[in-house]
């Protein structure tokens, strides 16, 4: 189902939760609403399912405008954080639910629910309780019961938060594999950065109600184009002047700067690419990373924080090294853009 929102905002009160945001979705994506607590995802997905009316704005779901269509007649599956499954019925029973409250008939509903339970890789457990299951499995049951009527648009808010780290990994690429098997529109609300990156193929990140950057994970990392963007997607280090940096023209007063880590050569004489564009800086800190050694290093007045490979001699603080700047980015207003190390440039197309 291809989505469409307009202008949407909601207050409450006093509060605007939600000011101006219009997108669209394309049928069969599956798109990560990311930001931090507070941010508005939580009810630009409700405004969706129509469990919250939108102040202004509207909404279309194949071009028609749903804004007072009821939430039961939207043909949508809700998948909640909390699993919302009902205590006192097993797991062919929740799956059966929403097929039940349509009147499907009994032999439909009974092949429908052994699919289902088929694929959310739960044979065997049709008669469990969901006590007797784990919190992953539990969470495959909400996605069975979610889909088992055959949603035209499946929203999930938070759906793995309460789940410990090491499944809720797992459920991640379970998760991204059934939704491209099923072919279903859906829409996860998550704060967790690196599960949207890793899991949707676009992210719409929202901050205090409005809609900063839409795109696929790459795009948004590559090209943020507000600073809460660069500085809320992935590692970076935020400067508040013109850089001064060897191989970057001086920019008529950006708002910010930004670098990110992996943009950052550290080392010694002997290991910078092209030692003729570096600085000269001194290790302040190392950090054990897990796959990679956090190096903080002074360069002038300005510490910046980079990666750097196990492979390589390890480094320690007091240690004087270069520091090569491959590209960084420049934010003014509502203008961003991305500039190179001309020096570095120049040497290499020589």
């Amino acid at each position: 189902m291809h989505i469409e929102a307009h202008g949407i905002s909601k207050k409450f009160g006093s509060f605007q939760a939600v000011d101006d945001v219009s997108f669209g979705i394309q049928a069969g994506q599956l798109v990560g609403l990311l930001g931090p607590s507070g941010g508005g995802k939580t009810t630009v997905l409700r405004m969706l399912a129509g469990l919250e009316q939108p102040t202004a704005g509207s909404i279309f779901f194949e071009g028609i405008r749903v804004n007072d269509l009821p939430p039961q007649k939207r043909g949508i599956g809700f998948v909640f954080q909390n699993y919302a499954l009902f205590k006192h019925m097993t797991v062919a029973e929740n799956v059966a639910f929403g097929l039940n409250v349509q009147k499907k008939p009994a032999h439909e509903v009974k092949e429908r629910v052994r699919d289902m339970i088929d694929l959310v890789g739960l044979s065997g457990f049709a008669h469990r309780l969901p006590h007797q299951l784990s919190g992953g499995q539990r969470q495959r049951v909400a996605f069975a019961r979610a889909l088992a009527p055959s949603p035209q648009l499946l929203l999930l808010d938070e759906p793995f938060a309460a789940i410990d780290a090491k499944v809720r990994k797992e459920l991640r690429q379970w998760l991204k594999r059934m939704i491209e098997q099923v072919g279903v529109t859906s829409i996860f609300v998550t704060h967790d950065q690196e599960e949207a990156v890793e899991v949707a193929d676009e992210i719409m990140i929202l901050n205090h109600g409005r809609l900063e950057q839409k795109g696929t994970p790459w795009e948004v990392y590559k090209r943020p184009q507000t600073p809460f963007v660069a500085r809320f997607l992935g590692e970076s280090n935020v400067l508040e002047e013109a850089p001064s940096f060897k191989g970057f023209r001086q920019e008529a007063e950006p708002s910010h700067v930004l670098i990110r880590p992996e943009s950052i050569e550290v080392g010694r004489e002997q290991e910078i690419s092209a030692l003729h564009a570096a600085e000269r800086g001194v290790v302040k800190s190392v950090q054990f990373r897990g796959t990679s050694w956090q190096i903080e290093v002074e360069v002038g007045s300005k510490r910046l924080t980079a990666h750097r490979s196990l492979e390589k001699e390890l480094l320690h603080p007091g240690d004087d090294v270069y520091v090569l700047i491959h590209r960084l980015y420049l934010f003014r207003q509502s203008d961003s853009w991305l500039l190179e190390n001309e020096l570095k440039e120049r040497r290499m197309t020589i």
